[in-house]
């Protein structure tokens, strides 16, 4: 999850409350890192992080879901790796590989991109990538990329996201 537009911890923020409101349980938040643009470089720096969620329905639902919850937050498909209000991604899902219309999963640049790693490293080091056959861990000592990744800070330092008190903090003891 990702912004570079307007009050960008507040979209983050408000990113994981529109998906636990369309029942998207939020299981697991990385730390928040500042990136430097990729692509596009002429435009403001992101904020990311990493999500751990549990989703019981299919995963084009979820991806549905990722992309209303980037519309409630104003985003415009203008420019290729351009500014954003909210990118919300899929990476991962559970060791399935999926290529059918919008979905993509293995996220197909994910191990090409330390913004993406970094945080992912946070919450699911682990986590095998299905194609490559390699740990999140590992990808991230062979990623390519230099790209400038800075951790600023946490998402437990918000209200919750929901009345029964998530707490992203908490939910980091968990298994993945």
């Amino acid at each position: 999850m990702g912004s570079n537009l307007g009050d960008r911890q507040a979209a983050l923020r408000q990113g994981l409350r529109e998906l636990a409101a369309r029942g998207v349980e939020i299981r697991r938040v990385s730390s928040v890192y500042e990136t430097d643009p990729v692509g596009f470089l002429d435009q403001g720096s992101f904020l990311n992080l990493a999500v751990e969620v549990s989703w019981q329905g299919t995963l084009d639902e979820l991806l549905e879901h990722c992309l209303a919850a980037e519309q409630a937050l104003g985003r415009l498909r203008y420019l290729k790796d351009g500014p954003r209000t909210l990118d919300i991604d899929i990476l991962l899902a559970g060791g399935r590989m999926v290529r059918a219309g919008r979905l993509e999963i293995p996220h197909a640049r994910m191990h090409l991109r330390r913004f993406v790693l970094v945080p992912l490293e946070e919450i699911a080091a682990q986590a095998i990538h299905p194609i490559m056959r390699l740990s999140v861990q590992e990808l991230l000592a062979i990623c390519p990329d230099n790209s400038g990744v800075r951790k600023v800070g946490e998402m437990s330092a918000v209200e919750p996201l929901d009345p029964s008190g998530y707490n992203p903090a908490a939910s980091r003891d968990k298994e993945v």
